[in-house]
């Protein structure tokens, strides 16, 4: 009998998680199907942008024999194409082999990225936290001796923002790729020097990301390579990606240089240690053929959509990459190639840098240098371009040209950011209002706003400011379109004879929603 008692009890216990794991998957297919994402409204955009390309070659090209590049691999990448791709130089100087879109360099901290997506792709998983203290999982980490007594315990997500506190080692960690992990494990247990207690600043940490490998390692039960290779690479069709140059057909592989003395002079290739995690930081080897696909996955998350999400990790934890963890800058002075100055401000994301400037143009990029190479991608969500090049020159730098081949992209194309449509329900709220105004006729009994809406604004105000609008601008010419911030706020312009009125008003998270705020005010004649 208690046998039977304890099958009933099971059976009892599976019935409810398979109903709980149904009511989760219904859930995750609840959305609004009305929800229209915001798009290019340029029916010749892509055409305006090829006619650019000239221009953009002639950039890279000029910046590299300037910065005695050897070769110089480079690709534009378009609303998930890779829509522009040329090469100059050689991969191998000895041999002059010429640098192609498949010549394979090591790309050194662009790597960081897969090792967050990585990270990510197990926390979604239910395998991790981010907010996990690391010592779980490597409890080497246990015995850590903090700066101070408040310090917190390192977690995963300060590993991923480059938060434990832990000083600037781009010299230091680009020397340690060959390292084991009982190496590692020996170096954290005679203490790591703190430049910072964990959480309260950024400082770049090859060491953080490293100790992620080891994570990654832990947790799935395989080297992080090849989690890495079999949950992102292979999925994303990058075949010969790969972390170890011995593994690189020699007519692919880019050898790396230093300009010393008026000449190259050939860095010794570091190993990729079979049993080490430090190549997380920076060891992967790629194309700029295999990279654009890498770049277009992660494009591909904006703006968020319906389509069928069935990539390597999901759009939103894309989207969670992308997102400014942690502030790092603050430019008001930044320089930008065109000249013109333009206030920036700067952050680090999982595993990736962002930007915004002065104008509202988003960033999203990581640069990659080690002994011999030097790298960048660099995207902007909004606009749906990127751009990535590579060469083999220790530390070459990217950051200018790869910022003026988009900014001449823009200029010359003529490029707007998507247009963000309006809802149905903003479009409704919008015709209901024009109906009341400027009288506000049997406003309160209309049903269309908020229960805040008339306590915060008296209708006898509201009246005498609308009519006096009104009356200033003698007849109404014509209604202009909405435009919406988002999908429950917005404006329009009511255009008069002799004045314009802006009409502002944002909806309530209400269903329906209902006008929570509501101003008008004169705006100048466009």
């Amino acid at each position: 009998m208690k046998k039977y008692l304890l099958f009933i009890a099971v059976i009892n216990v599976l019935i409810s998680c398979k109903q709980s794991a149904d009511k989760t998957t219904a859930s995750r297919v609840l959305y609004d199907s009305a929800y229209v994402p915001a798009f290019f409204e340029d029916p010749n955009r892509i055409e305006k942008i090829k006619a650019a390309f000239a221009v953009i070659d002639s950039l890279y090209k000029k910046y590299a024999t300037d910065n005695h590049f050897p070769a110089i691999s480079f690709g534009v990448v378009v609303d998930g194409q890779l829509l522009y791709k040329n090469s100059y130089g050689y991969t191998d100087v000895e041999k002059k082999i010429p640098a192609t879109a498949s010549s394979l360099f090591r790309i050194a901290s662009m790597s960081k990225s897969f090792t967050t997506m990585a990270i990510l792709k197990l926390r979604d998983e239910g395998k991790l936290s981010l907010d996990d203290p690391a010592y779980l999982y490597i409890p080497e980490l246990r015995n850590l001796k903090y700066p101070t007594a408040d310090a917190p315990v390192i977690t995963i997500r300060h590993l991923m923002t480059h938060g434990a506190g832990f000083p600037e080692d781009n010299p230091w960690g680009d020397r340690q790729l060959a390292d084991t992990d009982k190496d590692l494990m020996a170096f954290i247990g005679k203490q790591i020097s703190f430049s910072n207690p964990p959480g309260i600043a950024f400082e770049y940490s090859n060491l953080g990301f490293a100790l992620q490998g080891k994570i990654i390692t832990k947790v799935s039960g395989m080297r992080y390579q090849d989690y890495i290779k079999k949950n992102i690479l292979e999925p994303l069709g990058m075949k010969t990606t790969t972390y170890e140059y011995s593994d690189v057909a020699p007519d692919k592989l880019a050898h790396g240089y230093r300009w010393l003395n008026e000449k190259w002079n050939e860095e010794v290739l570091l190993h990729d240690t079979k049993d080490g995690s430090w190549g997380a930081m920076g060891s992967m080897i790629s194309s700029i053929d295999e990279f654009a696909g890498y770049m277009a996955f992660h494009m591909s998350a904006w703006p968020p959509n319906n389509a069928k999400d069935d990539g390597p990790i999901k759009r939103s934890s894309v989207r969670e990459m992308h997102h400014p963890w942690r502030m790092n800058a603050f430019d008001a002075n930044f320089i930008f190639p065109d000249g013109r100055t333009c206030a920036i401000t700067t952050a680090y994301c999982y595993g990736l840098g962002w930007m915004k400037d002065c104008d509202g143009k988003t960033y999203i990029s990581h640069s990659g240098g080690l002994p011999g190479f030097g790298s960048q991608w660099r995207f902007m969500p909004e606009y749906g371009i990127g751009v990535v090049a590579f060469a083999n020159r220790t530390y070459s730098p990217f950051t200018t040209v790869n910022i003026r081949v988009l900014d001449t992209l823009i200029k010359l194309a003529g490029l707007q950011p998507r247009e963000i449509q309006p809802s149905k329900i903003l479009e409704q709220r919008k015709n209901e209002l024009l109906k009341i105004l400027p009288d506000w006729n049997k406003a309160e009994q209309s049903g269309i706003f908020a229960e805040n809406f008339f306590p915060d604004y008296p209708i006898d105000s509201l009246k005498k400011e609308a009519k006096d609008l009104y009356a200033k601008a003698g007849k109404i010419i014509a209604i202009k379109a909405l435009k919406p911030e988002n999908q429950l706020r917005g404006t329009f312009i009511i255009e008069g004879e002799k004045i314009n009125m802006e009409v502002y008003f944002t909806l309530s998270p209400e269903n329906p929603a209902t006008i929570q705020e509501y101003h008008i005010q004169e705006v100048p004649k466009q």
